[in-house]
C-alpha cells in the first residue's frame, strides 16, 4: 500500500480527489461541491479558495476512506478545468478576482476586436485555436484591464496567473512552485504548441507581461512538493495534465487514430494525431495530447459547451427530475423519432459553430410534449452535438473507427446507444469511467516508476460494454437534419432579433 496515488480532479462544478493503487484500482473517492457565480449575463465564475477548500477536503476525504495515510501515497497527479483563469498574489497567495470559468463570455467582444485586427490566422497557426473568450488570453487581458492596480502589479512582478492546476500546485507547495503542463499552456493562447514555448507575440498581441506566466513542463515531471502540513507528510506532486487530455490518457489513447469523447459538464472529443499538428479547416482545435520526456503528441479536439450542465439545468433549473439518474427511465418511454429538439446555447455554441452570441432554444413542442420530451431532447442534444464534431473531423480528413467513452453521462446507457446510433460507430465504454482522475494517476505514476511504460497502461484498459448502431442511414438522416435545422434557427433568430 505504500505505492498508491492521490489524483486531484478538479472539475468545473466539484473538486474530487481519488486514490488508485499500482494496478490502477480505485480505491476511494472524496468530493465536494463549490459554488457557481453567475454575475453578469454571460458571464461564470469562481471562487478560486472556495475550489482550494474544495480539493483540500476532497483529499482528507479520500484518504480517511481508504483507511490509509499520506505516507502510503506515492505520487500526487493533478487535472484540472481547462482555461479557467486565475491571477493572484505572489505574496500572499490571494486571488485578486474570482477564477473566470472556461464557459465565460465577457470577453467576446474583445475577441471580435482581434478578429477584425486579422489576427486569427496568425493565432492559429501558432496554438491552433480559434479566437474566442473560451481561451485564457482574453480572461487575463479582462482583469488586467478592469481591476484595480492589475496592471502596474504585474508588470512589477508581483502577481501570478494560472490555469487551476497551476494554482492548487501554488497552494499545495505553499508559494513554492509556479509551474504548469503543455497540455493546459496550450489552452491558454499564449502557447507556441509548435516551439512548445511562451511566444512573445502572442504575449504583445494580448498585452500580458511575461512575468505572469508559469514554467512549462512535462505531463510527467517533478513539479514540486505537497507541504506535510495538508495531509500530515509531504508527497511528491509529479503529474501534471488538462482534464480532457487525461481522458484521453486514461482512456490509453496513445497511438494516432485512437479517440475519445468525454461526456462531463461539457463535452470533449479529443483524436491523436501522434506527432503531427493537424490545422483544422472546419473550426475544430489543435491542440498538445501529452508530452513525455519532451516528445509532443498531438490531438484535434472538438469542444462543446453544454454536456451535463443542460442536465444540470433540466434538474436544478427546470426541476423536471430530481436526479439525472432519472432521465434514462423517461427517455426509455420516448419515441424514437422525437422530433422536439433543444439547442443547448446557453453561453453560446462551440465547436464547429464557435457562435458566442447564440442562446438556448427549444423546438418542435406540441400538445403531446411533456416532461418525457424535453428531458429526452436534452440528452439528444449531447448525441447530436457530438455528431456535429464527428462530421467536422471527418471533413477534415479525420477517421474515427471507433470511439471510447467517459464521464457521467457515459454511465446512461440510453445516451451510449442513441450516440452509436447517431454516429453509425461502435462506441466503447471501459469499466472504468473514471478516466480524468485515472489518466493523471497514470501521468504521476510514470513519473514515479509505478509505471514503467504506455504498453503497461495499454494493457490495463478494460472494456464493460460495447454500444453498436442499430439504425439505418434514414433514421440518422432525418433526425441529424431536424437538428441542424434547430440550430440554424437558433443562430438565424438571434441575429434578426439583434438587428
Amino acid at each position: 500500500m505504500n505505492n498508491c496515488i492521490l489524483a486531484i480532479d478538479q472539475g468545473t462544478t466539484s473538486s474530487r480527489a481519488l486514490i488508485f493503487d499500482s494496478l490502477g484500482n480505485k480505491l476511494s473517492v472524496g468530493q465536494q461541491e463549490f459554488t457557481q457565480h453567475f454575475p453578469n449575463n454571460g458571464w461564470v465564475e469562481h471562487d478560486a479558495m472556495e475550489i482550494w477548500r474544495s480539493t483540500v477536503a476532497s483529499c482528507r476525504n479520500a484518504l480517511e476512506s481508504a483507511s490509509i495515510t499520506a505516507e502510503q501515497i506515492r505520487c500526487i497527479g493533478i487535472t484540472n478545468q481547462r482555461e479557467t483563469t486565475i491571477v493572484w498574489d505572489r505574496e500572499t497567495g490571494l486571488p485578486i478576482y474570482n477564477a473566470i470559468v472556461w464557459q465565460d463570455r465577457r470577453t467576446s467582444d474583445y475577441c471580435e476586436e482581434l478578429k477584425a485586427q486579422d489576427l486569427e490566422e496568425t493565432i492559429q497557426q501558432k496554438t491552433g485555436l480559434l479566437i474566442d473568450a473560451y481561451f485564457s488570453a482574453s480572461k487575463i487581458h479582462w482583469i488586467l484591464e478592469n481591476i484595480a492596480g492589475a496592471r502596474e502589479r504585474a508588470e512589477k512582478g508581483e502577481l501570478a496567473f494560472g490555469t487551476v492546476d497551476c494554482f492548487l500546485l501554488w497552494h499545495l507547495s505553499k508559494g513554492r512552485s509556479h509551474r504548469t503542463d503543455a497540455t493546459n499552456a496550450s489552452r491558454t493562447q499564449l502557447f507556441n504548441i509548435h516551439t512548445q514555448q511562451w511566444d512573445d507575440e502572442l504575449l504583445e498581441i494580448f498585452d500580458i507581461p511575461a512575468s505572469l506566466l508559469p514554467t512549462v513542463e512535462d505531463c510527467a515531471a517533478e513539479y514540486g512538493e505537497c507541504d506535510a502540513e495538508f495531509f500530515g507528510s509531504a508527497i511528491p506532486i509529479t503529474g501534471m495534465i488538462g482534464d480532457q487530455q487525461a481522458a484521453a490518457f486514461g482512456q490509453c489513447c496513445f497511438s494516432a487514430g485512437m479517440a475519445k469523447s468525454t461526456y462531463g459538464t461539457g463535452c470533449f472529443l479529443l483524436l491523436n494525431t501522434g506527432s503531427q499538428v493537424v490545422q483544422s479547416e472546419n473550426r475544430l482545435l489543435s491542440t498538445v495530447a501529452f508530452r513525455l520526456n519532451g516528445e509532443t503528441s498531438y490531438a484535434i479536439e472538438g469542444s462543446i459547451f453544454m454536456a451535463g450542465a443542460t442536465m444540470q439545468w433540466i434538474r436544478d433549473g427546470l426541476k423536471l427530475i430530481e436526479q439525472a439518474s432519472e432521465s434514462e427511465a423517461l427517455a426509455e418511454q420516448t419515441s424514437e423519432d422525437l422530433s422536439v429538439y433543444l439547442v443547448p446555447a446557453f453561453t453560446g455554441l462551440g465547436a464547429p459553430y464557435w457562435d458566442p452570441e447564440a442562446r438556448g432554444a427549444l423546438y418542435g413542442l406540441t400538445r403531446d410534449s411533456g416532461v418525457k420530451e424535453v428531458v429526452t431532447a436534452a440528452l439528444l442534444s449531447v448525441c447530436y452535438q457530438s455528431k456535429d464534431l464527428l462530421v467536422a473531423i471527418e471533413a477534415d480528413g479525420g477517421t474515427v473507427a471507433s470511439l471510447r467513452v467517459d464521464g457521467g453521462m457515459a454511465n446512461n446507457d440510453y445516451v451510449m446507444q442513441k450516440l452509436s446510433d447517431l454516429l453509425n460507430l461502435e462506441v466503447l465504454r471501459p469499466e472504468l469511467t473514471e478516466t480524468t482522475a485515472l489518466g493523471a494517476a497514470y501521468v504521476a505514476g510514470l513519473q514515479a516508476g509505478i509505471f514503467e511504460s504506455l504498453d503497461e497502461i495499454s494493457a490495463k484498459w478494460k472494456l464493460d460494454q460495447r454500444f453498436e448502431a442499430g439504425k439505418d442511414d434514414a433514421w440518422r438522416e432525418k433526425q441529424y437534419d431536424g437538428w441542424l435545422d434547430a440550430v440554424s434557427r437558433t443562430r438565424t433568430n438571434f441575429i434578426d432579433r439583434e438587428n
